[in-house]
């Protein structure tokens, strides 16, 4: 401006850099009294079939589907491993198709079906991937167990439906289930105690007896 120093621009800039600053604080600060004082929603209500049965729950909009299974359904088979989607402990099906349930919301499920080990089998009547499981040693510490089961069950219905995977070499023809395609389609799951083998195995059988 004509007429004003470098010194007067500056000062005049940090005056208004300042309210700038107080005004955000002040709609900052607003917000969280308003959400302290409960005037604030920030939860939704969800509907989920889970293993058959309709769940009504009230959850927190940040709430994973995973920690909704865990700690609003009490469903503790389902695990936390990494919470980062890398290991595959919290693998669930939702309408059938298998996700890592610690990187989705439960909010972006509401009205779909959704299957954890417990809607799987009960002890005396196991599904037979967990039957195979037993029977194969496909575990030891057991941590995992319930994702690659969930995870298992899922790959089978994959090729079934023919769907392709990295390592499938003709996608015009129905996906044969070899190891090497049970391998890499399984290779989400992380097994620490290394009983790879064996839940190949497993898998193997109840796909042979699928057949």
């Amino acid at each position: 401006m004509p007429g004003t120093s470098q010194l007067e621009i500056s000062r005049r800039n940090l005056l208004i850099s300042s309210a700038a600053t107080v005004a955000i604080t002040g709609v900052a600060g607003g917000a969280a009294a308003q959400s302290a004082g409960g005037t604030m929603n920030h939860a939704s209500s969800v509907s989920l079939k889970v293993n058959g049965q309709i769940r009504d729950l009230e959850v927190d909009n940040r709430t994973s589907l995973l920690d909704a299974l865990r700690e609003h359904l009490h469903l503790t088979g389902t695990k936390k491993g990494c919470d980062h989607g890398q290991c595959g402990a919290c693998t669930v099906m939702v309408d059938g198709r298998r996700i890592n349930s610690c990187l989705t919301l439960a909010v972006m499920h509401d009205g779909e079906e959704v299957t954890t080990i417990e809607g799987l089998g009960q002890p005396g009547n196991l599904h037979p991937m967990q039957a195979a499981f037993v029977k194969h040693d496909g575990f030891q510490c057991g941590y995992c167990t319930p994702g690659q089961i969930c995870s298992s069950v899922a790959v089978l219905e994959e090729m079934k439906a023919n769907i392709p995977s990295h390592v499938t070499g003709d996608l015009t023809a129905q996906t044969s289930i070899t190891e090497a395609e049970i391998r890499e389609r399984m290779s989400g799951n992380i097994c620490r105690c290394g009983a790879y083998s064996n839940i190949v195995d497993a898998i193997v059988e109840v796909a042979g007896t699928k057949a």
